[in-house]
């Protein structure tokens, strides 16, 4: 999927959702913060270890203790900070126009043409866009509040959904599962189990999910339960 050039035809009206600037600030905030006590603690720590012969541990203790009493709290502080940018550059910015969608996140962008958006609606925590043939174009992890989201693709023009139309079309997979495309049950196996694979990579996960798309199938997750659907394949649609 390429990325966007980012511009509008002129005259066009852009709209831009993300976090607001004092959310992203209380969020640096609290991450440093956090980050400060839990090295103010860490030092209360060693102070206690050194003072316990028999503790484990007690050369790292007397490193720490050596210390300048100040360096655990800032060190705290910018690991939270790290953290804090971390946890932006996670976030989800969607870039509306009357003729396009771009999705930014985790670095990469994702940008539709309108007339390729059917339906927009929200699944729990996840921003979903549907093309007309009934397939996912994307499927986001998106914390901004739902109101505004649905606001501004409805006066954008782009038809929002306030579930998903095809819900009830969704059937749990189990091994085998019947009615599937040649090659989806084996993905589908092997999704289940990064799923269920603690420490598994979220990329493995939606690598799968882009794969099973290519061979027209829908999946969700619940609880770490596979939910499919099929659908009628179109030609590409993000630009």
């Amino acid at each position: 999927m390429n990325k966007g050039t980012g511009r509008e035809p002129q005259g066009s009206r852009l709209t831009v959702l993300r976090q607001s600037t004092l959310i992203t600030v209380c969020v640096y905030a609290a991450f440093g913060l956090v980050g400060a006590g839990v090295g103010w603690l860490a030092g209360l720590l060693a102070d206690w270890l050194v003072t316990l012969p028999w503790a484990p541990l007690q050369g790292p203790a007397e490193l720490v203790v050596s210390l300048p009493a100040p360096v655990l709290p800032a060190a705290g502080a910018v690991a939270g900070l790290v953290l804090g940018l971390v946890a932006q550059y996670e976030q989800l910015v969607v870039r509306l126009s009357d003729e396009r969608v771009a999705l930014t996140r985790k670095g990469r962008e994702q940008e539709f043409p309108r007339d390729a958006v059917a339906t927009v609606f929200r699944d729990g925590g996840q921003l979903v866009l549907l093309g007309h043939g009934g397939g996912e174009l994307t499927r986001q992890e998106c914390d901004l509040d739902t109101g505004r989201v649905a606001d501004a693709f409805t006066e954008h023009g782009y038809a929002w959904a306030d579930a998903d139309p095809h819900q009830d079309e969704f059937r749990r997979w189990v091994p085998g599962a019947p009615g599937l495309p040649e090659g989806a049950n084996a993905l589908l196996k092997a999704r289940q189990e990064s799923l269920e694979k603690k420490g598994s990579s979220d990329d493995d996960v939606e690598e799968l999910r882009e794969e099973l798309a290519r061979l027209g199938v829908v999946v969700r997750d619940e609880k770490r339960r596979q939910y499919w659907r099929t659908f009628h394949k179109a030609g590409p649609a993000a630009e």
